[in-house]
């Protein structure tokens, strides 16, 4: 399988000629849900949910369907009948060849006078988990854990035990849109001596194999 970093929480992943899209959001770029068969959105917020960019992709491709929470699947599934499908904590699927373990169910606290939303994390095919904006645990073995090294309800410091605690042979860098070049070799330097995982940060565009 090959996973490419898109812009921000955004990546696809690829295999059998099918494509799998995680959180193709307002910060990724505008194609980046073009093309997918299976697009899985963690949570509502807008750098991780573009509404336009999955109709776009779903009218574009009349075989693609969403897997989501209810908080997104309602904002489509009346335009796309029996395409958006509805998942939460503890659920599994197979989608395009992809199998699909759901985690975890709250956002992580930007601040506690705000409530918070709900929030999934996406196990693929036994091997890549993308927690979306949570710390979350999976509690299975993760190969390829996409990490969210910089946003504004965490700190490098919870970054690094979240890593620790998963356990993951390797940590990919994703949320680093708003990380700014001077701080990357920061957390570079830091990831890279204390996870314990080796640590990977992709250019928007660029690929690895999983």
């Amino acid at each position: 399988m090959k996973l490419t970093k898109k812009r921000h929480s955004c990546v696809r992943m690829e295999k059998d000629g099918l494509t799998l899209v995680i959180d193709p959001g307002a910060f990724s770029e505008q194609d980046a849900a073009d093309g997918a068969d299976v697009i899985l959105v963690t949570h509502e917020h807008a750098d991780h949910f573009d509404p336009g960019r999955l109709r776009s992709a779903l009218e574009a491709n009349p075989a693609a369907e969403v897997w989501t929470l209810a908080s997104v699947a309602e904002q489509l599934s009346a335009a796309f009948p029996g395409r958006v499908h509805t998942v939460g904590h503890g659920d599994t699927f197979t989608a395009a060849g992809f199998d699909v373990q759901v985690h975890g169910e709250l956002h992580a606290v930007i601040h506690p006078d705000l409530p918070r939303i709900t929030n999934v994390g996406y196990l693929v095919d036994g091997a890549v988990f993308h927690p979306g904006d949570a710390l979350t645990v999976p509690g299975y073995p993760v190969d390829t854990l996409l990490l969210p090294v910089m946003a504004p309800w965490n700190k490098l410091s919870e970054v690094i035990d979240y890593v620790r605690e998963v356990k993951p042979r390797r940590a990919v860098d994703i949320h680093d849109a708003l990380l700014t070049d001077l701080a990357r070799p920061v957390y570079d330097t830091q990831l890279a001596n204390l996870t314990g995982a080796d640590h990977l940060r992709l250019a928007p565009g660029d690929g690895t194999a999983t």
